[in-house]
């Protein structure tokens, strides 16, 4: 029991900090402070889901690179002499 009240505690602890950031904007009284509040916790939400581009361009270089290897193996296939 002691153990489950330690965790819940702990937890509680934890979880304290996420949703005081979340709800900060709600008790800020000029208009537009309060409007800029949320602004900024839209845009570093959308920073954190955004996907990261350099690895989506790496990934088509890659598949650039490997369809020219490909390329250049099967044109050496193709000038191999079969059965001469």
């Amino acid at each position: 029991m002691k153990y489950a009240l330690h965790t819940f505690v702990a937890l509680m602890i934890s979880v304290a900090p996420a949703a005081a950031i979340e709800q900060n904007c709600r008790f800020i009284q000029a208009k537009g402070d309060r409007e800029a509040c949320y602004k900024r916790q839209e845009d570093e939400l959308a920073a954190k889901r955004k996907p990261q581009p350099a690895s989506e361009s790496k990934t088509i270089e890659q598949l650039q690179q490997m369809r020219r290897d490909d390329e250049a193996v099967y044109r050496s296939i193709n000038g191999i002499c079969r059965g001469c």
